[in-house]
Formats: C-alpha cells, sequence, structure tokens
C-alpha cells in the first residue's frame, strides 16, 4: 500500500513541477507538449492539404482532452501498478542490468539516444502491428482509428489500454541498453512527439527520399483509410516514428497521395462519440 500512495503522491508532484517550471526544459512534457502542439496546429492553419478541414476540425477538442488524459492524468493513475511491477521483476532477479543485450558505456551520448530510438521505436512498430493483427488487441485500438478528420491532436486519441500495452517496451528497450540512463530519454520522447503530431497533421509532408526512413503524414494517412488494399486487410504503414520498419517486412504502401481519402474503419459508426463512453469500448463488444 506505501508503494501505492507513494507513487502516486510523486506522479502528482511530477505533474505540478512540469506546470510551475520547477524541472529542466528537456524533462518538462507538460509544456513542451503544447509548444509542440501549437507550433504543429499553426503549420496546420498556414499550409493546410485539405483546404476545406476546418482549423477546430471534428473532434478537435475530445482529441486535445486525450492528449493531456494519455499523457498526465492515467499517468498518476498507473504510476502504483508500474512501481509494484518493478518491484515483482526485481524479486525474481530482473533489473536494469539482467537483460542488458548491448553496452553503450563508451559511445558518445548522441550515438547512446541513436541506438535507443531506433530500438524503442522498433518494439513500438511491433507492438502497433500486434493491434491490428489480433482481435482483442484491435477492439481498444479502433478507438485511435475512430478518428474521422486527421489533425495533430490525433495523434494521442487512443485508449488507456495502449498505455498499459506499449510503456513496458518501452522500459525494456531501456533494459537492453546497458550504461543508457532513463533521465536521457526525455530527448528521444520529445522527437518521437514531434514526428507523431506532425504524422497526423493535416499536412502534404512525404520527406522525398527520406520516406523510406521517417514515417510521414501522406504515408499514414494510408495507415487510418477505410478502404485497404485487398492482400493487406490487416492494415499498412505501422511505422510510429520510422517507417523504415515497413519497408523491411513489406507492410509499407504508399500510392499517390490524395488528400480526400476517406479515413476510418468498418462499424466506425458504433464507436461513441463520448469520451467517458470510449473509456469502456474493447470490453464490450
Amino acid at each position: 500500500m506505501n508503494t501505492l500512495i507513494t507513487s502516486f503522491t510523486n506522479s502528482i508532484s511530477w505533474v505540478y513541477q512540469m506546470i510551475t517550471f520547477q524541472t529542466l526544459w528537456y524533462q518538462n512534457y507538460f509544456w513542451g507538449l503544447i509548444l509542440i502542439s501549437l507550433i504543429i496546429w499553426s503549420l496546420e492553419i498556414v499550409f493546410p492539404w485539405r483546404k476545406e478541414q476546418s482549423i477546430f476540425r471534428k473532434d478537435f477538442w475530445l482529441d486535445g482532452f486525450y492528449m493531456f488524459f494519455n499523457f498526465f492524468l492515467f499517468s498518476i493513475f498507473i504510476s502504483g501498478f508500474y512501481a509494484l511491477l518493478g518491484q515483482f521483476l526485481q524479486s525474481i532477479g530482473l533489473n536494469k542490468n539482467s537483460l542488458t543485450l548491448i553496452h553503450v558505456n563508451d559511445l558518445s551520448p548522441i550515438t547512446q539516444l541513436f541506438i535507443f530510438f531506433v530500438l524503442s521505436d522498433f518494439f513500438q512498430w511491433f507492438t502497433h502491428l500486434l493491434l491490428h493483427r489480433f482481435h482483442f488487441l484491435w477492439k481498444f485500438h479502433q478507438i485511435h482509428h475512430s478518428v474521422k478528420e486527421m489533425g495533430f491532436a490525433a495523434h494521442l486519441r487512443y485508449h488507456w489500454m495502449e498505455n498499459i500495452l506499449y510503456k513496458p517496451l518501452k522500459t525494456l528497450a531501456i533494459m537492453l541498453i546497458g550504461g543508457f540512463e532513463p533521465e536521457q530519454a526525455y530527448v528521444v520522447h520529445f522527437i518521437a512527439i514531434c514526428i507523431g503530431h506532425l504524422n497526423h497533421a493535416n499536412l502534404n509532408i512525404t520527406w522525398g527520399p527520406l520516406k523510406y526512413v521517417f514515417n510521414n503524414p501522406v504515408m499514414h494517412l494510408y495507415h487510418h483509410a477505410y478502404t485497404l488494399p485487398k492482400n493487406k486487410q490487416l492494415g499498412v504503414n505501422f511505422g510510429i516514428s520510422l517507417s523504415l520498419w515497413d519497408y523491411i517486412f513489406r507492410t509499407n504502401y504508399l500510392p499517390k497521395p490524395n488528400k480526400d481519402l476517406e479515413i476510418g474503419f468498418q462499424g466506425d459508426e458504433k464507436i461513441p462519440n463520448s469520451f467517458w463512453k470510449q473509456l469502456w469500448v474493447g470490453f464490450k463488444n
């Protein structure tokens, strides 16, 4: 019980310190998220790909709430669970050094960050693939695909169960890298937020030849397409930050950019409009 209470209060304190500027700038997820969102939203306003789409698109405020719920409110709520999980893993001999596969102690900080970025992105790509491959996981992931008009905030509209699925894998990525300090992950996380926001934004960006490395708004729009290729009915373009994995494992699909592409999935009209009702989607169907 003490572990739960301590974790809960520490998480509340962590959010409060960010709001009141008591953390280092590169560790301040709260204001960093707001700044990144405002910048990319401004790009959408100035350079919209779908010009007929409203600045305050469909479900704009719902997605905005999801951003803060998934990033902060749910993190506070679930913090005790992760603390207990950490204690359990240590009790069975699993700790930061027990799973180390790559030692980066002697490498430069930039190289360490690069290795962590690539490794964690692969784990997230693989998790994303599983969310589409298994029906019991798709039942939760369909909340993200219920977006009907794309915009930056759609990036963080996802079911709270996905927090439980993704975070342990990010922790595993850190445990596999010996000598890598978790504090360094802040930089990688901010980069991932920027790319994720861009991928969902109302922007016509493909990065040219770099499309084979980095995910982009056009490629990700096809991931949300209502109608999928006949030979890829379980999904395409699962990349989070990197498109590299899709090209390696042949889950890529990028025909001619189509700004009017219908997005969603068959049956998406059954997804409730209310955030509170969406909390229970996946358990009832």
